[in-house]
């Protein structure tokens, strides 16, 4: 049975009407519980970061700022949409293993901290700031030696391009000396996403903190900042579980605390971005046309992979389905497998495989893909057929409001220059 639904207290039909579709909706109290929850329960040193790699839009970034979080960005755009939200330049953090040397003189100009992620880019900053006259604030992102498995996507361990490798970092004690515009202030390390086992989390802190020490008393700087990374993961498939805040917190407050204990002064930092806007989201398509195909049903609607790249499954061996159901009406019709694709001219727009939907499902129908808050639109290839980016929206205390244009024939093709060739 599918049931008609609200999506932050506003019902989907007054959405897409006044919104249209595809089109995503994020719940503001969503984001705020999701938030709150965590931060009302983590140690109270510890400072949360918001990733706006998850989800860019620069009133989402506002709101979580509103709640008290701050800011790590990877590119100027970013950057100047924290400006823009109102976060202030120290609390900013900027990483990225291949910043422009524009990225990293706006950084030093406005005050913002640099996450360093290769010898050769300390030195470029070393340059710069020499040059600026001003003293460069830089934490070290380190590839640890170490892995800890139980990740989405591991990224500690292995020949990466993100970070100094541990080895060589020990090996060069004078490092700090050899920069005297730079201003080493702590390290960085992010092992991992979506980690759905709260004890590999604090395997993983435990590890980063330890190794942070280490690190701080090999190269003689005063560790002011310890940066544990992330990667709280969000249930998106069958035989996952979300983590448990309550849980989580009680066994990692006691490793934060022994650190506190341990270095009074320092500051923790911890970087969050899919755990605080993934549940937030849904991705709303409306069905053009239902058809069968030697024996399978299809459901093709307005919006696909261009918009929704992650509900592909990329990195899965086997594809599986985000929540995917039916949100406009009520239906008794017994469920039928459904493939639900998109417009693009591609067999690998396909959204959602063998999903259970009512097996009277129809044209104008409105079908939503759930837990779409991060890794949406501007993780995915938008222009390609030139559909454009979709409408988004942000629900906030039940009032719907428009963040984002959709893109119309008219913006897709502003920024192209026509030369006459005859």
């Amino acid at each position: 049975m599918s049931e008609p639904t609200s999506w932050g207290g506003v019902p989907v039909d007054e959405l897409v009407e006044q919104f249209g579709t595809p089109l995503y909706v994020y719940d503001g109290a969503v984001i705020t519980d999701r938030f709150r929850g965590l931060r009302d329960r983590l140690h109270p040193d510890v400072e949360i970061y918001y990733s706006l790699k998850a989800n860019p839009n620069i009133s989402v970034c506002a709101l979580l700022h509103s709640l008290g979080a701050r800011a790590e960005v990877s590119s100027l755009t970013e950057l100047v949409t924290t400006q823009r939200a109102g976060v202030p330049a120290g609390q900013v953090m900027f990483l990225g293993p291949g910043k422009s040397r524009d990225e990293l003189t706006t950084c030093l100009k406005d005050g913002v901290t640099l996450i360093c992620e290769s010898v050769t880019e300390l030195g470029l900053i070393d340059e710069l700031a020499t040059g600026l006259g001003v003293v460069a604030r830089v934490v070290l992102r380190v590839n640890p030696s170490f892995a800890v498995k139980g990740s989405g996507l591991t990224m500690g361990g292995k020949p990466r391009q993100f970070g100094i490798d541990e080895a060589i970092l020990t090996e060069q004690p004078d490092l700090a000396g050899r920069h005297p515009a730079v201003r080493i202030i702590g390290f960085q390390s992010y092992l991992g996403t979506r980690f759905l086992a709260e004890d590999m989390i604090v395997e993983n802190t435990r590890r980063i903190l330890d190794l942070a020490e280490r690190l701080a008393t090999r190269l003689g700087v005063r560790l002011e900042v310890v940066d544990v990374g992330g990667g709280l993961g969000v249930a998106y498939f069958d035989g996952e579980r979300d983590l448990d805040p309550e849980v989580l917190t009680a066994r990692l407050n006691p490793v934060f605390a022994a650190f506190r204990d341990r270095n009074p002064d320092t500051r923790m930092v911890m970087e969050l971005g899919r755990y605080l806007v993934g549940h937030s989201g849904v991705y709303a398509v409306r069905v053009r046309y239902v058809k069968e195909s030697m024996g399978e049903l299809f459901a093709v609607t307005d919006g696909g992979t261009n918009h929704h790249m992650a509900a592909v499954g990329i990195g899965s061996f086997v594809k599986r389905n985000f929540p995917i159901r039916l949100l406009n009406r009520h239906s008794d019709a017994e469920p039928a497998k459904w493939n639900v694709t998109g417009p693009l001219c591609t067999p690998g727009d396909t959204i959602g495989k063998a999903v259970a939907l009512p097996g009277d499902l129809r044209p104008g129908d409105v079908i939503g893909v759930e837990r779409s808050g991060a890794y949406g639109p501007t993780a995915s290839p938008v222009y390609f057929l030139s559909h454009g980016y979709p409408a988004e929206v942000l629900i906030h205390r039940n009032r719907p409001r428009l963040v984002r244009s959709r893109d119309d024939v008219q913006s897709m093709l502003a920024a192209q220059i026509l030369h006459d060739f005859q």
